[in-house]
């Protein structure tokens, strides 16, 4: 009887024991189940999004601007790390790392520690961080600016994590970076991946192509730089932009900076201030003035005004010329400005009246983004008020009491240069026969009634600096009072604003510099209008694009045009024995006449 007690006893112990464990196997199997393979997700499955290579940006015809190069970020779990001697080892080519600060880094109780990142290493380098376990690398694709300063301002940079902080690289930085695929792998109980199971990938990163031309850009950026150092000058700026696409061919501040150490430059350097820093522009903005007076039918270039030698009361407020020694009586409208006079320029605005000048710089769009694919566009200073006292309005003609940047004004210029259409400026290069968006702001003859007058400011006029043999130049210089943030002025920003005439590929070119030191000359004509000078000539002589006249029959009267052919025609080609010669830019007669002299 007490044999059957302890059967029965025991029996119904492993009958217990039994439905535990089938009560705990089906709540394992069936009650618990999502929430136990998610937890043994969280110990063992790890995922990471992984992001393709970072694409590259070109300028317009294809020379590299941002490349990536193979890099290796060293990483350690420093619970697995015991060969303290090889650690050793590899700390004598990790830069900024010795080995008591990287011994004392991994004898804390992080899980995870960076030994070093994004740094180059050889292949016997790399033998050696494999062969020290708990200590790993992966392969990281870093960013690399092979012109180093040029172009920086416009490409801007990425940080350690290869994303984009400034520039194209920060506007672009998603089509840049491209789809992350996102890779799923087993960790053992140490936190060391052991398996990869499955990847989900995506697109690649893209390619970005800009309208920069690389050796434009270089040429702009060099004679910039020249003349900030020979004016000792706060800082300049200088845009070139295709009159027919809107492509913005160059474009840069000095100082700069070099992408590839950002440590060693100052914020204000690393900004793109041509698009995100407005200042007054001064004497370029009359002939936004004059145009629309002309457009309104207030005036016509032959128009007279007497100019009280110089002087006009305006509201208590004497305004005079800029030189004080130009004591005007008697100048026409195209005189006016060919002479830059603002108390002209002044009696013209009174004429004309705000609401009709407004209504023309709005077409000009100042006073707004022009929507350039770059960050940190300002809008710029512009009042929104319907009318402004007489005082403002004498301002606002000649470039005062309005701010703007500098691609508002290369931007601007474009519909004297293009026969009156506006474009907006872009960063991206246009392929050819591609649509671009014109908008009609000028009839074609008041465009050129209005080149007509600045070539002549720079044949005879205030820009005689800017002109360049066998070629007529467009253009305006500025001598602009430079605002001190307080209601008042301290210090100038000359400029120059122009464009070559009677080319097939038009373009403009603007420059300023910003506060040339006391005791260095501060006219537009002087410091700015040589810099233009310089990079238009290279690009009509040195750039075969741009190299090119439009056709003869449209410019047969033209003298300058007569002397470019003959110019040609007369160029002497070096000729090395065996080589074929340079026809390039000889007419057909000429381009036969070489050969036969030759050969």
């Amino acid at each position: 009887m007490e044999l059957k007690k302890r059967i029965y006893f025991v029996g119904l112990i492993f009958s217990l024991c039994f439905v535990a464990i089938v009560f705990k196997a089906f709540r394992v199997q069936v009650v618990d189940k999502e929430h136990l393979i998610s937890k043994s997700k969280r110990q063992f499955f790890r995922e990471r999004k992984v992001y393709p290579r970072r694409g590259r940006i070109f300028d317009r015809e294809g020379e590299p601007l941002a490349i990536n190069v193979r890099t290796y970020s060293i990483f350690a779990i420093p619970n697995q790390v015991k060969d303290f001697s090889k650690l050793k080892e590899i700390t004598k080519f990790l830069p900024e790392t010795s080995y008591y600060k990287l011994k004392k880094k991994l004898k804390t109780r992080n899980r995870f520690t960076w030994v070093a990142r994004k740094i180059e290493l050889s292949q016997e380098q790399l033998d050696l961080v494999k062969s020290i376990k708990g200590v790993y690398f992966e392969e990281i694709p870093k960013r690399l600016y092979p012109n180093h300063e040029l172009a920086s301002q416009v490409l801007g940079f990425v940080g350690v994590d290869n994303n984009g902080l400034a520039g194209i690289e920060h506007q672009f930085d998603k089509k840049l970076k491209g789809e992350p695929m996102l890779m799923k792998y087993i960790i053992d109980n140490k936190g060391r991946p052991v398996r990869f199971v499955s990847e989900e990938v995506q697109g690649n990163a893209s390619d970005i192509y800009l309208s920069i031309d690389k050796d434009i850009q270089a040429i702009s950026e060099k004679t910039l730089k020249e003349a900030v150092e020979e004016y000792d000058a706060f800082r300049g700026g200088i845009g070139v932009m295709d009159a027919e696409t809107g492509e913005v061919l160059a474009i840069a501040n000095y100082p700069t900076f070099d992408p590839n150490d950002i440590s060693d430059s100052e914020n204000i350097h690393r900004k793109l201030s041509f698009i995100s820093d407005p200042f007054e522009p001064g004497s370029t903005f009359k002939s936004f003035t004059i145009a629309s007076a002309i457009e309104n039918n207030i005036v016509r270039p032959d128009t007279n005004y007497y100019l009280d030698h110089g002087r006009l009361l305006v509201e208590g407020h004497m305004i005079s010329e800029a030189e004080s020694d130009k004591k005007f009586e008697w100048l026409s409208v195209e005189e006016i400005l060919k002479y830059s006079s603002n108390v002209g320029t002044t009696k013209i605005a009174f004429d004309l009246t705000f609401p009709k000048l407004k209504l023309t710089l709005d077409k000009f769009k100042i006073g707004m983004k022009t929507g350039i694919e770059l960050p940190a566009e300002s809008r710029g200073i512009f009042t929104k008020d319907k009318n402004v006292s007489p005082l403002s309005l004498s301002n606002i003609s000649f470039g005062q009491g309005v701010a703007t940047t500098g691609i508002q004004m290369l931007a601007a210029y474009v519909p004297f240069a293009n026969g009156g259409h506006y474009i907006k400026p872009t960063i991206l290069k246009v392929e050819p026969g591609a649509e671009v968006e014109k908008v009609r702001v000028l009839q074609p003859r008041l465009a050129q009634e209005m080149t007509n007058i600045m070539i002549k400011t720079v044949e005879d006029g205030t820009g005689t600096n800017a002109r360049i043999s066998y070629f007529k130049i467009a253009g305006k210089t500025s001598t602009a009072q430079r605002s001190n943030g307080k209601g008042g002025y301290h210090g100038y920003i000359p400029g120059f604003i122009g464009y070559p005439v009677g080319v097939k590929k038009k373009f403009v070119v603007f420059a300023y510099i910003d506060k040339p030191a006391k005791g260095k000359s501060y006219y537009g004509n002087t410091v700015a209008a040589p810099i233009v000078k310089k990079v238009t000539e290279y690009i009509l002589y040195k750039n075969k694009e741009f190299n090119k006249l439009a056709k003869d029959e449209e410019f047969k009267n033209d003298d300058a045009f007569k002397e470019l052919k003959i110019r040609r025609s007369r160029r002497s080609v070096a000729h090395v024995k065996g080589q074929v010669p340079n026809f390039v830019g000889l007419d057909k007669k000429s381009a036969n006449k070489l050969a036969k002299k030759i050969g």
